[in-house]
């Protein structure tokens, strides 16, 4: 994975207005019919919540938002980019952990609300948490592509995906999420090592995702000192601030000691953490 997991810059985002789809009908429920004196039918089930998006950026272009800019709210968003590539099943079968369950129990006690990018891959190879993870309404499921290849080169050495495959493997990942049962998935699209350009932009249109981005690096990836990781979220984060953390115990075995120290001390300064739905839609 080497620096893989650093992630880059990327290009600028697009205006961070959130535009929310209409969310679908809720099924009709079937009420039982009163037979005792001051019995009321059964309400029908609430419609869910579609997720904001944001608009396609000039162009036609899938948008990318990075932070919620000028946020009067002391809010922040952690992500964790659950990464595996198609070709790393043997390394898996070997003993490697591309997982972190002591993090995600971890964000659970600490009650952290948070997005994860997960790509498909890691899903098909841990289904059980993948659905756990998409279970669980603290937690909400994010597009990392399926198989963690570059969508633009050069990307810190990754293989690349070919223009014409890109939509499909976003796709493909999100049918490995539905596959492993996870319920709380969103339409929105990280690119691998953070690399992209219009050409993967256009490509990507046709799925309506919203790529994220975001404005704080951890250091988390291959880092040996969880304070250093944590300094580098502490210092970085601003109201609105959108952080990129790994959930990768063999690429990032540091991470869920850094949160430790990381969520206490954001909130003894005042904030809250989100989702990033729940950012991109304030």
């Amino acid at each position: 994975m080497g620096a893989v997991l650093v992630g880059c810059g990327g290009g600028a985002a697009d205006t961070p207005a959130a535009k929310a789809p209409a969310s679908p009908a809720a099924p009709a429920a079937t009420a039982p019919s009163p037979s005792a004196a001051g019995a009321r039918p059964a309400p029908a089930p609430a419609a869910r919540k579609a997720p904001p998006t944001l608009a396609p950026a000039a162009g036609g272009l899938t948008p990318v938002y990075t932070h919620r800019a000028k946020s009067a709210e002391k809010v922040v968003a952690l992500t964790f980019d659950a990464d595996m590539t198609a070709d790393q099943g043997p390394r898996a079968a070997r003993g490697e952990h591309f997982d972190n369950p002591e993090l995600i129990a971890t964000l659970r006690r600490l009650k952290v609300d948070a997005t994860v990018f997960m790509t498909g891959r890691w899903a098909e190879e841990y289904p059980d948490q993948a659905r756990a993870i998409g279970t669980d309404p603290r937690f909400e499921i994010a597009n990392h592509s399926y198989s963690h290849y570059a969508f633009a080169n050069p990307c810190y050495g990754l293989p690349t995906v070919a223009r014409p495959d890109m939509a499909a493997d976003v796709q493909r990942a999100f049918d490995a999420f539905r596959d492993a049962g996870a319920v709380n998935v969103v339409p929105y699209f990280r690119f691998p090592g953070g690399c992209y350009d219009d050409t993967a932009r256009r490509a990507l249109a046709p799925t309506g995702v919203t790529a994220v981005q975001w404005d704080v690096i951890s250091g988390d990836a291959f880092a040996k000192d969880p304070d250093a990781v944590a300094d580098q979220v502490l210092d970085g984060v601003r109201p609105g601030s959108l952080v990129v953390m790994h959930c990768t115990r063999s690429a990032a075995p540091v991470t869920e000691r850094a949160i430790r120290r990381i969520v206490p001390e954001l909130r003894a300064k005042g904030y809250r953490f989100v989702k990033v739905s729940d950012l991109m839609g304030r």
